[in-house]
């Protein structure tokens, strides 16, 4: 397993790609926390700490598709280094300014978060140029979702570390001055310099006119909404065991579960449909959320029911990125891994919302149970669009196979409209 990796690894432009990715990532991964602890700083309460919270991510969800369109459109370079700059200089406003200028705050968030770059959704178009054979390329999905994992670990503890060591004005200002230096990175990259989308029939509805792209998106709406519930849940849990640490126990289970998952999943060469093998997996992570619902009252067994839910988040992730890329119409492939983005923090923040009454009507194992719904609901969703998926590319004017798969027919020469 090892072995693979870190051939992978090795490649040529392959680490610097994915490690720029991540860091250039990490004021989307740690916004809300920095938000919330630089309002309260600030003397403002929960409520308005909140608000703001989600005034980031819904302009965050809003920009990520637009941006990743202008990307197809005009390359990398030219949307991401201004957009990264942009997201960061109004969010230093933001950390200047306070909340004692409510507009001007709310403003510099929305700001920041509408030009947040869509590197995510760019380093997984820039896959299949880097690498070329399809098993390499699905193990760059698979590490990249494991990495995912590290970062949204990882982060909020660089983040609490700024803070003890200086201030949360601070932590704003170094997370986002990083993230630019890793979007930087990133950009001026040979690969990305050189990346362009292919040409593309203009159509309003862009990404979304695939109807297999829209059943994917549904699936992962409820998957997101599974995860933002077993979020609320965990500390619902935790509180009835008057132990609030017990939250973090069994978050970074579920972590450590997807971690260990995603490597397997891109140890092993998979052959077959991807659409096929995405419905077992998405089925496999519903039925590993259901025993949460029993809320055993060992925090121990508890933490070990979470890292079992953990373990087919990554392989479904990578396997998603596969499908999605067979089934974006051409030259919508960056706006189509920025709506899954998108889509599945729309459903992580629905999640979150459903889950406050459930847990006040039943509680924490109601909690749990919204989120084995979340779960059983994303897998209906892949069972009732099967014929969708069976066909990529299908009537969005889409192309018949697989850019990966075609890329590793021909070879390392390829051109597909993802490289100039």
């Amino acid at each position: 397993m090892a072995t693979g990796y870190l051939e992978l690894l090795r490649e040529r432009h392959v680490l610097r790609l994915l490690t720029g990715t991540l860091v250039g990532r990490l004021p989307n991964a740690t916004a809300p926390l920095a938000i919330v602890l630089f309002a309260r700083a600030e003397g403002g309460g929960y409520s308005l700490a909140g608000a703001l919270a989600a005034v980031y991510g819904l302009a965050t969800a809003v920009g990520q598709p637009l941006l990743g369109r202008l990307v197809d459109r005009h390359g990398q370079l030219p949307v991401m280094l201004p957009a990264a700059a942009l997201s960061a200089l109004a969010m230093a406003l933001f950390a200047l300014v306070g909340t004692g200028s409510l507009p001007l705050a709310a403003g510099a968030i929305l700001v920041a978060g509408v030009a947040t770059p869509p590197l995510e959704g760019g380093l997984r178009a820039l896959w299949p140029g880097v690498l070329d054979r399809a098993d390499r390329v699905h193990r760059a999905y698979a590490l990249d979702a494991v990495a995912q994992e590290v970062m949204f670990a990882g982060g909020p503890l660089v983040v609490m570390l700024l803070v003890a060591v200086h201030s949360e004005a601070a932590a704003l200002l170094v997370i986002n001055v990083l993230g630019l230096f890793g979007a930087l990175s990133v950009v001026v990259s040979g690969p990305s310099r050189r990346w362009r989308g292919a040409a593309r029939d203009a159509h309003w509805l862009g990404a979304l006119r695939s109807p297999g792209l829209l059943a994917l998106l549904g699936c992962f709406f409820f998957v997101g909404a599974a995860l933002g519930a077993i979020s609320v849940a965990s500390v619902a849990y935790a509180e009835r065991r008057g132990d609030e640490i017990v939250a973090s126990y069994l978050l970074s289970a579920l972590g450590a579960g997807a971690l260990v998952g995603g490597l397997w999943y891109g140890a092993r060469h998979w052959g077959g449909e991807p659409e096929r093998r995405l419905r077992v997996l998405v089925a496999a992570l519903a039925a590993c959320y259901l025993p949460l619902a029993t809320t055993p009252g060992s925090p121990l067994v508890m933490s070990l029911l979470a890292w079992v839910s953990g373990l087919f988040l990554a392989p479904a992730l990578a396997c998603a990125f596969v499908v999605i890329d067979r089934h974006a119409p051409v030259g919508t492939v960056t706006e189509a891994f920025s709506w899954l983005v998108t889509t599945f923090g729309v459903g992580a923040a629905a999640g979150t919302a459903a889950v406050g009454p459930a847990v006040g009507w039943g509680r924490d194992p109601a909690g749990f149970a919204v989120a084995g719904l979340g779960g059983l609901l994303a897998a209906l969703v892949l069972i009732v669009t099967r014929r969708v998926l069976a066909a990529p590319g299908g009537s969005s004017g889409g192309e018949a196979e697989s850019r990966i798969d075609r890329n590793a027919a021909v070879g390392p020469g390829f051109r597909t409209g993802h490289q100039a």
